[in-house]
């Protein structure tokens, strides 16, 4: 297989730590088929993120830089990678499974009259063949896909690959001429949240919370103990739908896919559609007063408990541990 390249994820000039299990993926496949793997940054001032890429390991990285460039959009995107890859003869793109891969990829596709492959959590060679690996039945079913043409395209799934390591070497970056082609469309404006958090899909500890929270007001307890453990906050679906929490705390496969050291689920039930999200997590604790609840399935550690009880004396038994 000809080269293969890694579409770099950054968000205002910082370097998106799901990259690194993109480039996982991506030695995956040049270990089975042959080539390279080089890495793609767009942006515009971004040679910091192009440095700290250059550090994971791929040969060389790339970059395009321009004023279109400054704010993301998916149709400028879709473009200059297209421009990068017919230039290169890239025979594989790879982005990660996010906001950010789901958005552009699928663009790509049509522009590249390429077959994708979205949300893959392994690949393996068959013969010649390549078959893909991916989630199917909000992750309760592994579909294996074959994919013929040229370039692959790839959505990896972060929790699927073990992130790639940093600190090596530093490969060289070269910089490509690229233009942006945003056609009817234009940048206006974007809203988000801002938190002194870490990101959900990036935390060490997660604290989750679902309907046994019962009202908005009741997440201050999530809060706390989320502060104890320097922890990201999560919810499930029917806590969002409640109105309790925003959409982006939103743990499940129609929310954001986590797979931390720690994640903790409080009054969380255990629907499939929240299980996909959160179950290749290294520890699960639950706590629920329901002792068939789903989620002591898959829990490593479980608690049948009033969580307005046990929630409580966790944070005691924490702040003492703290102030030994």
């Amino acid at each position: 297989m000809a080269d293969i390249l890694v579409v770099v994820e950054h968000q205002e000039g910082v370097f998106k730590k799901n990259t690194l299990s993109v480039v996982s993926a991506a030695r995956t496949l040049a270990g089975l088929s042959g080539g390279e793997v080089d890495a793609l940054v767009l942006g515009d001032g971004v040679a910091a993120v192009a440095d700290v890429a250059a550090g994971t390991g791929v040969r060389k990285v790339l970059l395009g830089e321009g004023a279109a460039f400054a704010k993301y959009l998916a149709v400028t995107y879709a473009g200059a990678v297209a421009q990068v890859v017919k230039a290169k003869g890239y025979g594989a793109v790879f982005a990660p499974a996010s906001t950010f891969g789901k958005d552009f990829m699928p663009r790509l596709s049509g522009l590249l009259d390429a077959p994708l492959a979205s949300d893959i959590v392994g690949l393996e060679k068959d013969g010649d063949a390549l078959r893909v690996k991916r989630t199917m039945y909000a992750g309760n079913a592994i579909g294996t896909v074959e994919l013929v043409g040229s370039p692959l395209l790839f959505t990896v799934r972060q929790t699927a690959f073990d992130p790639a390591t940093m600190g090596g070497a530093k490969a060289p970056v070269e910089k490509v001429a690229v233009t942006a082609e945003a056609g009817g469309t234009a940048f206006v404006s974007r809203q988000e949240t801002k938190s002194e958090r870490p990101e959900l899909t990036e935390a060490r500890v997660i604290v989750s919370a679902g309907r046994g929270i019962k009202a908005q007001e009741n997440f201050k307890l999530v809060e706390e103990l989320a502060d104890q453990l320097n922890a990201a906050i999560g919810a499930s679906r029917a806590a969002v739908d409640a109105g309790w929490a925003p959409n982006d705390w939103q743990v499940g496969q129609t929310g954001k896919i986590v797979a931390p050291e720690l994640y903790i689920a409080l009054g969380i039930s255990g629907a499939l559609q929240h299980l996909a999200g959160m179950k290749d997590s290294k520890v699960i604790v639950a706590i629920n007063k329901d002792e068939e609840a789903p989620i002591f399935q898959v829990a490593d550690y479980g608690l049948v408990a009033d969580l307005f009880k046990a929630v409580p004396e966790m944070i005691t038994e924490l702040k003492k541990l703290k102030s030994a």
